[in-house]
């Protein structure tokens, strides 16, 4: 056996060296990542803060902490991380020799005399070496780099949570909103309706006028109930995320909001250490890369030991007792020699797929600047429209005024009122539109910068 060993570690000078080479992150291209937005390292981002920090309404810091605590894909998550911890346990023992106690025993006869009894009671052992850094070194590293995937992939998860019972419950103000001024607007043809009723009977109105009042009245309380489902149906979303059944969610108001006014956003290697996805894209590349290395490890010489300790009463020239100890020791060495080709295509197959990797990591970090853009651009753009969409409601207030006036005092037609009354109502939607759209655009801009990290 010491032959054998000497013969294994002589193998090792040769090939020993660039079988393994340690992982080292790929060089990538971050300039212009963002597009024409410039980051600066001195610059703080919204995704330094705490959620906590960023959402500061009472009812939506106790629904996020509710569904942090009882949201199933997020248990489902951290459980995948209390496996791949095992897996990685039990990577890290297969250094170790394996011992197993494997009692025989046996009885014979022939020709009708007493049964012969024989026993064996070894403890057998057997212990893979890993010299040239081959197999078992890249498989535990692969194993290590699929446990941080893990941690990872429930950091994404809770990221996206954040940012969906936030997104949520700022649409179900949007929708309070929306049905506050659908409300009113519709309290408002009411009115209309009877004032041209009245109006009809003293011979001012006809009933083509009254019949249009009606009609539109019908109209926004049609509106109205769409608004009303749609609620329900948000509500009911935002509960199933909490894991709970459908029930009334206590919120606040939607002109009460504030959150961060800073939209800077950094350099893009923040984003890079600070995104789950582009973390998990990178320890999948690792994974394939020690896949590559544990490929490429078969092609050579593996030194596995084993032997035996224990008694028996089989000596091999009769049968004694008590027992007696026995002990073999027993070494070999596998060099692969006829299915040499079959391996090497196994080295091009995780070859190709370590280069896919590759690929899918450069990609993600693309998605994840483009992404940055997008929001940045949807939180610039609410914020411009805030006078503007404040002015145009104003003036629109102003226009129904005029015209209901006109239409008391001089020939202006109920038409006019109709069509003012009807842009009120689009411009005071669209205004509370551009504010859900604002606070929505902060929130995916602070979940795209990689906040909400445990």
């Amino acid at each position: 056996m010491k032959r054998i060993i000497i013969l294994c570690l002589a193998a090792g000078c040769f090939v020993g060296c660039g079988i393994h080479k340690p992982y080292s992150r790929p060089e990538i291209e971050t300039e212009g990542l963002y597009g024409d937005v410039a980051g600066t390292a001195e610059e703080e981002t919204i995704a330094d803060l705490k959620w906590q920090e960023l959402f500061t309404d009472a009812q939506l810091q106790e629904l996020i902490t509710l569904g942090l605590a009882e949201n199933t894909d997020l248990q489902s998550a951290k459980l995948k991380i209390d496996e791949a911890h095992a897996a990685l346990q039990s990577a890290r023992l297969a250094y170790l020799p394996t011992i197993n106690l494997a009692p025989q025993g046996n009885l014979a006869s022939f020709n009708h005399v007493t049964p012969a009894k024989t026993y064996t009671l070894p403890v057998v052992a057997s212990w893979q070496f890993d010299l040239f850094m081959g197999g078992i070194s890249n498989q535990k590293r692969q194993v290590k780099a699929a446990y941080e995937l893990s941690k990872e992939y429930e950091q994404a998860v809770r990221a996206q949570l954040i940012a969906g019972i936030a997104n949520l419950y700022y649409t179900l103000l949007m929708l309070d909103e929306q049905v506050r001024v659908t409300e009113a607007t519709a309290d408002i043809w009411q009115e209309f309706v009877e004032k041209a009723k009245a109006m009809k009977e003293a011979g001012m109105f006809n009933e083509a006028a009254v019949a249009q009042y009606e009609a539109t009245q019908q109209s926004v309380l049609s509106s109205l109930q769409d608004l009303l489902h749609t609620r329900t149906t948000v509500e009911n979303n935002l509960n199933s995320v909490l894991a709970r059944g459908p029930q009334t969610i206590a919120r606040g108001k939607l002109a009460d909001q504030q959150l961060s006014q800073n939209l800077a956003v950094g350099v893009p290697v923040e984003m890079l250490s600070n995104r789950p996805d582009v973390r998990i894209a990178e320890y999948s590349l690792m994974q394939a890369y020690f896949a590559t290395n544990v490929a490429r490890s078969a092609l050579y010489p593996s030194i596995s030991l084993s032997g035996t300790l224990g008694w028996t009463n089989n000596s091999g020239a009769g049968i004694v007792n008590p027992g007696d100890v026995i002990m073999n020791a027993a070494g070999s060495l596998l060099m692969p020699i006829f299915n040499a080709r079959a391996l090497q295509n196994q080295v091009k197959i995780a070859k190709a797929q370590q280069e896919e990797a590759m690929l899918a990591y450069k990609q993600t970090i693309i998605n994840a600047g483009a992404e940055v853009n997008n929001v940045l651009s949807q939180c610039q753009s609410a914020r411009a429209k805030r006078t503007l969409r404040a002015n145009q409601v104003e003036a629109m207030r102003r226009a129904v005024e005029s015209t209901e006036l006109l239409m008391e005092h001089t020939s202006t037609t109920y038409l006019e009122v109709l069509t003012a009354r009807q842009s009120l109502l689009s411009a005071e939607l669209a205004q509370i539109s551009d504010r859900f759209d604002e606070l929505q655009g902060i929130v995916n801009l602070y979940q795209a910068l990689g906040g909400g990290r445990e």
